[in-house]
């Protein structure tokens, strides 16, 4: 039986949620009420909220047809996202054709930067929603890569991705991901989507775009169900590099040569759980000359590089699982006294090595616009984040302290110990994309060496 718009408006919960869910005025649902009409472009967002069926919302003879499972595809489209509750937004494909992603879904609320976002090593296992609508409008380069290869397995995006208009760009985005095997799909709601993560938790999901056009949905159905989800999943190890390597390139800037690092620098092994070159180039900016190594180093791997401090990176995956192996080996460099700096992963591995433990998030911190609070200075900075777990501040041992906070959602963003020379902090202060507010703390790693060092600092 068909609703109408008030009885719609009261299945979301009233006028004030009804205009939440859907991100519209209340002035727009009362122009509704005066239409007796609901626009046909809220309907997708109205059914995932409601449970109720096109038939309840749609005007007698507009209600469209759901596509069979049989593989019955709407006219125009070649690429569809499928949840695990079986539900399926389609839409046109761009970048590869192949095997269909399978992946939890995330969101990402940065306006720039989408190569370094989706060259993160953070984001495997995941596919991105970007929740702004223009993506593709600066090409791709190489010199804007954070890592190799894309570890993210998928791209959503809301309109078709427009054409490049910068003189760096060496390549479109449709180009750049052909190239690197990942695909995409336009055209969808992504505020739906972006509702759907923030109302109902992290999703499973499957991106399929086909050469043939051909979609099995039952099989992409049982995909997104067999996924086992980012818990418990050790990914740090399939980003990280295979073999020890020296870094000394330093921030890139327009038409100058990078600095690079000195020989008397303060030496610095970073663990490489899925390292951000940014980083890497943040450190040697700060005066450090940088070692990187695996992920599955061990204390004693780290320490035969003699480093004034050990720097702990970023990664993908839940921190738990990576501790089974990194907790031992920065628990050693820990009681060798050597100084610790942690970001992300590494914040998150840190403060499991000091006796606290991690969560999964309900949404996740994606994106170069978050919040945080420094509760020693009461500065707010706005930074660069990429994580969908959480140290618990409940966990945390005596002697080990919050320095920062997240005024989003009021969840860890830091911690220092106080018998050790060790803190960390959940966020990018290298950022790329995003605010540079948080730079300083390299600077505040590299004075921590040098009040630990054994020998004066040359000058």
């Amino acid at each position: 039986m068909k609703l109408t718009v008030e009885g719609i408006i009261q299945k979301l919960g009233g006028t004030e949620r009804a205009a939440e869910l859907l991100g519209v005025g209340t002035e727009a649902l009362r122009k509704w009420r005066q239409a007796r009409a609901v626009p046909s472009k809220h309907w997708t967002a109205i059914l995932q909220a409601t449970g109720l069926s096109l038939s309840d919302i749609a005007p007698a003879g507009e209600a469209p047809a759901p596509p069979p499972d049989d593989g019955g595809v709407p006219p125009g489209a070649t690429a569809a996202l499928v949840f695990a509750d079986g539900s399926v937004l389609w839409g046109r494909g761009f970048g590869a054709h192949g095997s269909a992603a399978t992946g939890e879904i995330c969101f990402s609320t940065g306006l720039t930067g989408y190569q370094e976002t989706l060259t993160d090593p953070s984001f495997a296992g995941q596919i991105i929603t970007f929740t702004f609508p223009h993506i593709g409008n600066v090409g791709a380069n190489a010199e804007d890569e954070e890592a190799t290869n894309v570890a993210a397995r998928g791209l959503v995006v809301k309109q078709d991705l427009t054409e490049p208009s910068s003189w760096r760009s060496a390549a479109t985005l449709d180009q750049w991901l052909r190239n690197r095997n990942i695909p995409g799909i336009c055209g969808v709601d992504t505020r739906a989507i972006t509702r759907r993560i923030r109302d109902g938790g992290p999703q499973t999901a499957v991106l399929s775009h086909p050469a043939d056009g051909r979609f099995d949905l039952d099989a992409l159905r049982a995909a997104t169900r067999d996924w086992p989800g980012l818990e418990g999943m050790d990914l740090a190890r399939e980003v990280s590099c295979t073999q020890s390597y020296e870094w000394s390139e330093g921030l890139w800037r327009l038409g100058e040569a990078p600095t690079r690092s000195a020989a008397t620098a303060r030496h610095v092994v970073a663990v490489d759980y899925g390292a951000k070159r940014n980083i890497l180039r943040s450190l040697v900016e700060a005066g450090c000359r940088v070692t990187v190594v695996p992920a599955g180093a061990s204390a004693d791997d780290i320490l035969r590089h003699r480093p004034d401090g050990v720097f702990l990176s970023n990664g993908p995956g839940d921190p738990a699982a990576t501790g089974a192996y990194a907790v031992p080996a920065i628990r050693g460099v820990l009681e060798a006294g050597k100084p610790v700096f942690g970001i992300c992963l590494g914040h998150q591995l840190l403060a499991l090595a000091l006796g606290a433990k991690t969560y999964k998030l309900d949404q996740g911190h994606r994106g170069a616009n978050q919040p945080v609070k420094d509760l020693a200075t009461g500065r707010v900075e706005i930074t660069s984040q990429n994580h969908g777990f959480a140290v618990d501040d409940e966990s945390l041992p005596e002697g080990v302290r919050v320095t920062h906070v997240s005024l989003f959602d009021g969840s860890n963003e830091g911690i220092a110990s106080d018998r050790l020379p060790a803190f960390s902090v959940q966020y990018h202060p290298e950022a790329a994309p995003g605010p540079s507010d948080s730079a300083h703390l390299f600077t505040r790693f590299v004075r921590l060496m040098d009040e630990h060092a054994a020998t004066p600092r040359a000058e």
